[in-house]
């Protein structure tokens, strides 16, 4: 078999605190002899997640089993997913941003045997549904849980509390036109309806002022989906949330850096 060194678009810190998690959770199960110490099992977690490498081929760099491989990386992303902030907790952050772009994404997965639940008549194709809120410059700043991809994109910001959730802060937030009639703070463009007449030139004005506005919002979902894992899931879908739960703890991590 032939071989090639690969890199991760990740700094050491991140590598460091997963493995320092890693640690700890084997000194709390008091855990015995392990075939790879736990930098090197942080090391293959990230290489799944960022590079979206199989297990087959982690298996063989790293010279254990697939099956050992799939399980080490199970253990690191629920450990990182324990540590996701949920929604009251990022309000604390969203609530001093000058306004939020709320948006949605499909991650797209493959054919399962209930499949009905998990296609998107929008996208034409299997995912989930995952609602991703920005702050004005297009960052990251939160990422909901996965829900079936027929899930509309405002039913799935009520499910999870987000319109509720921005409207009691009162953060000003751009939404497109799948979150009408959402109601609160959020904001939406002007829609022309069939039996409506055509849109003025004022609406038609702040139609494009909107759209590029919330055209920042794409920056996020990049963000996001610059994890290769995510380009398409090969796992069940259940475990879609604690992936992009994990996901989130390590962007959060890698840009902290910057932050000061």
């Amino acid at each position: 078999m032939l071989s090639y060194p690969a890199t991760i678009p990740l700094s050491s810190r991140t590598l460091s605190h997963l493995a320092e998690r890693i640690r700890g959770h084997r000194r709390q199960r008091r855990s015995r002899w392990r075939r790879l110490d736990p930098g090197r099992q942080a090391l293959l977690t990230l290489a799944h997640l960022r590079n979206g490498d199989t297990y087959t081929r982690l298996a063989a760099g790293f010279g254990i089993g697939v099956s050992t491989a799939w399980r080490y990386v199970r253990e690191a992303v629920d450990l990182l997913a324990a540590a996701v902030d949920d929604l009251a907790t990022a309000m604390d952050r969203i609530r001093k941003l000058a306004y939020a772009i709320l948006d949605g994404t499909l991650i797209p997965i493959d054919r399962v045997a209930d499949q009905k639940p998990y296609y998107s008549g929008k996208h034409k194709r299997h995912g989930v549904n995952v609602q991703v809120i920005a702050d004005a410059a297009g960052r990251l700043v939160w990422a909901s849980a996965a829900l079936p991809g027929a899930v509309h994109d405002l039913s799935a910001a009520r499910v999870h509390g987000i319109i509720d959730a921005l409207s009691s802060a009162d953060v000003m937030t751009f939404a497109d036109k799948g979150y009408q009639g959402a109601g609160g703070s959020v904001r939406t463009p002007f829609k022309r309806h069939r039996y409506r007449p055509k849109l003025s030139r004022r609406q038609k004005t702040v139609n494009r002022a909107h759209a590029r506005v919330r055209a920042r919002g794409e920056r996020a979902i990049a963000t996001l989906k610059c994890w290769k894992l995510l380009t398409k899931l090969r796992c069940c879908p259940r475990r879609a949330t604690a992936i992009v739960q994990a996901i989130l703890v390590l962007h959060r991590i890698e840009t902290s850096r910057y932050s000061g």
